[in-house]
C-alpha cells in the first residue's frame, strides 16, 4: 500500500505516488534552475510541463489506470532528458517513447515566417522545402480560376496556428525533450538574416496592431458607456413603475391619457397592478445585473435566486394576462340606442350654444359641503379642460353634430353607447347613461359629461346631434367648440379675425351649417380675390411676349399692376 498525492501540472490534474512526486519534483527544480537565467524562462519550464503532463495522459490511458508510480516518472524523465545529459549530446535518452511523436513534423501555421496567415511556411516545414517554392506554387494556381487562392483560404481555416513553442518545434522536427528545447531556445536568440519582406511584413503588423488596439481601446469605452445608459436606464425605467404604481393606485395622477384608468379602478386592480410592475421590473434588474456581469465583470446572482426570480416573472405574465383576457370579456359585444327630444323653436330662429360648467352635486355631496349656504346668486363652475384632475375628462365622450333638420321645429338626438359581456348588458350600460341638457328660451346648454348611479367603464360615449331648421342663426360659445365634429369653429373664428373668448356665429343653409363672415371683412375678401384674378389675367397676358421682349413685357405688366390697383382701390373707396 502506496500512499498518494494530487497535483496540478497546468490545469492537469493527476494522482502520483508519494515517491513519484518527489523524483518529478527534483527533475523540475533542476529543470528550472537550469533555465532560470533565460529570459524565456518561465514559456520554455511551462513547456516543458505540458509536455509531461501530456506523456502522463498517454500512460494512463495506455496503461488504463489512474495513478502514475514511481516507473512512470522514471520513464518520462529518461525519455525527456536530464540537465546533465546537456554535457554529453552524443548520448540519446533511454527508454520507451510515450507519445505517437517520433520525431516527425506536424502540420501547423508558422508563426513566425508567415507574410499572411502562415500557411505557405508551414507547409514549407512539413515538406522540408523552401517556402519560396510554396508560395509560387499558390500564385501560380491564382490564373486558374482562382483555385490557388481557394485552397490557400481553405488551408488557414483547417491548418492549427502554432501558438506554442512546442508546436513550433513539432512543426519544424525538433524532439520535445530538454536537448530539443535547449536547442530551439538558442536558435531564437542566435542573429540570422531577416529578408526585406518580413521587415515589411512586421511594420505593417506593427502599424495594424496598433490601430487594432486602439479600436479596441474605444469600442471598450463605448461599450462601457452604453452600459452605463442601460443600467440607468433600466433603474429609471424601475423607478418610474413604482412612482407610477403609487400614484394611480393612492393618487388621482394619469400620465397617460390612453389607458383605461376606469377599467382598472374596477376589476383585478391588485391583481393587474402588481402582475405589470413584476412583469416589466424583473426584466429590468436581470438587464443591470447581466450588464454588470457581462460588461464591468462585477456582480453574481445566485443560482437560486434567479430561478426564484424567473419563476416569479412567469407566475407575474401569466397573471397579468389572464386578467387581460377577463377585463376584454366585459367588452365582447356593444350596444346603441337613440332617443329624439323636440326643442322649442324662437321667434327669431336664433339659437345660442353654450357648454354648461356649473358643478353638478349629489345629494350626499351637497350636505358634506353645505351648498345651501352659499350667498345668493353663487355658482360653483368647472372646467372640462383642467386635464391634471381625472375626474374632470374621465367621462369626457359627448360629441355633438349640428346638421339642418327636415322640419321647422329644432331636434335633438341623443345616441347612447356603451359594451359589455353580452348585448344585454352593453344595452343596460347604455341606459344607465345619465346626461344633462338644459334649454332657456334661445339658450342651448349642453353638459360636457356623463353622469351615472356607479362608476362608467364600460367605454360608454354619447352622440348628440342637433337639427336646426333652415335659415336658423347660431352662435357657438368657445367653450363648447372642442365637443362639435362636425364643423371647424376655429375656421370662423379664424376668419372673421374673432378676438379670444368672443364667439362665432353660423346660419344653417341647404348645404348645412355655413360661417357668417363680418360684412367688413367679406368686403375686403372680395377686394382681394378680385385684385389677385386681375393680376393673373396680366400674367397671362403679358407672358406670352416675355421670350422675345422679356424686360419690355415686363414693364408693361408692373406698369399695368398699378393702374389695376389704384382703379380698384378708387372704386372700393
Amino acid at each position: 500500500m502506496n500512499k498518494t498525492i494530487i497535483i496540478n501540472i497546468n490545469g492537469f490534474i493527476f494522482h502520483i505516488e508519494e515517491d513519484a512526486y518527489e523524483i518529478l519534483k527534483n527533475y523540475m527544480t533542476d529543470v528550472k534552475r537550469h533555465f532560470l537565467n533565460s529570459a524565456d524562462s518561465l514559456e520554455i519550464t511551462t513547456d516543458i510541463e505540458n509536455r509531461i503532463a501530456e506523456m502522463f495522459t498517454e500512460i494512463l490511458a495506455t496503461e488504463n489506470k489512474q495513478v502514475i508510480i514511481e516507473q512512470d516518472v522514471i520513464g518520462v524523465v529518461e525519455q525527456m532528458g536530464s540537465v546533465a545529459d546537456f554535457e554529453n549530446p552524443e548520448e540519446q535518452p533511454k527508454g520507451p517513447v510515450y507519445s505517437n511523436y517520433t520525431g516527425k513534423r506536424k502540420l501547423f501555421r508558422d508563426s513566425e515566417r508567415h507574410l499572411l496567415g502562415g500557411v505557405c511556411s508551414g507547409l514549407a516545414n512539413y515538406f522540408d522545402t523552401q517556402v519560396i517554392w510554396m508560395r509560387l506554387a499558390f500564385l501560380a494556381g491564382i490564373p486558374l480560376f482562382g483555385i490557388g487562392i481557394i485552397l490557400y483560404l481553405l488551408f488557414w481555416l483547417i491548418i492549427p496556428r502554432a501558438t506554442s513553442r512546442t508546436h513550433r518545434m513539432a512543426m519544424r522536427g525538433q524532439q520535445l525533450n530538454l536537448q530539443g528545447f535547449k536547442e530551439n531556445l538558442a536558435e531564437e536568440h542566435h542573429p540570422h538574416y531577416k529578408p526585406g519582406i518580413y521587415k515589411v511584413r512586421d511594420f505593417w503588423g506593427s502599424l495594424f496592431r496598433h490601430i487594432g488596439a486602439f479600436i479596441s481601446t474605444i469600442a471598450k469605452v463605448l461599450i462601457k458607456l452604453i452600459g452605463v445608459g442601460v443600467i440607468l436606464a433600466s433603474v429609471g425605467f424601475i423607478v418610474f413603475l413604482i412612482v407610477a404604481i403609487v400614484c394611480v393606485s393612492f393618487g388621482e395622477f394619469r400620465p397617460f391619457d390612453g389607458l383605461p384608468y376606469q377599467v382598472l379602478q374596477h376589476t383585478y386592480t391588485n391583481q393587474i397592478f402588481i402582475s405589470g410592475f413584476l412583469t416589466g421590473a424583473i426584466p429590468a434588474l436581470a438587464i443591470i445585473f447581466l450588464t454588470l456581469k457581462g460588461i464591468f465583470n462585477t456582480g453574481s446572482v445566485n443560482k437560486q435566486w434567479a430561478s426564484g426570480l424567473f419563476i416569479v416573472w412567469l407566475c407575474a405574465i401569466s397573471i397579468f394576462i389572464y386578467c387581460c383576457v377577463k377585463i376584454a370579456a366585459h367588452f365582447s359585444d356593444d350596444a346603441t340606442f337613440s332617443e329624439t327630444i323636440t326643442l322649442n323653436s324662437t321667434p327669431s330662429n336664433v339659437y345660442v350654444l353654450k357648454l354648461n360648467d356649473n358643478k353638478f352635486f349629489s345629494a350626499e355631496d351637497s350636505v358634506r359641503l353645505n351648498i345651501k349656504a352659499l350667498k345668493p346668486n353663487t355658482r360653483v363652475v368647472e372646467s372640462p379642460f383642467e386635464y391634471n384632475n381625472y375626474h374632470h375628462y374621465r367621462y369626457n365622450k359627448v360629441y355633438i353634430s349640428i346638421e339642418r333638420s327636415d322640419i321647422s321645429q329644432p331636434v335633438l338626438v341623443k345616441s347612447y353607447h356603451s359594451q359589455g359581456r353580452d348585448y344585454d348588458e352593453a344595452l343596460s350600460n347604455a341606459r344607465n347613461i345619465k346626461y344633462r341638457f338644459l334649454q332657456k328660451d334661445s339658450v342651448l346648454s349642453f353638459d360636457y359629461k356623463l353622469y351615472d348611479d356607479e362608476e362608467l367603464w364600460h367605454d360608454e360615449t354619447l352622440h348628440l346631434t342637433l337639427k336646426l331648421p333652415l335659415n336658423a342663426k347660431v352662435t357657438i360659445d368657445t367653450k363648447l367648440k372642442n365637443f362639435i365634429v362636425n364643423n371647424d369653429i376655429n375656421a370662423c373664428e379664424e376668419t372673421n379675425k374673432l378676438p379670444d373668448g368672443i364667439p362665432a356665429t353660423f346660419i344653417m343653409t341647404e348645404n348645412g351649417l355655413q360661417c357668417i363672415i363680418d360684412p367688413v371683412i367679406a368686403k375686403a375678401r372680395k377686394r382681394d380675390q378680385r385684385l389677385l384674378d386681375s393680376l393673373r389675367s396680366i400674367d397671362d397676358e403679358t407672358g406670352e411676349q416675355f421670350d422675345q421682349e422679356s424686360e419690355q413685357a415686363r414693364e408693361r405688366s408692373r406698369q399695368r399692376r398699378y393702374h389695376m390697383i389704384d382703379s380698384l382701390e378708387g372704386e372700393l373707396r
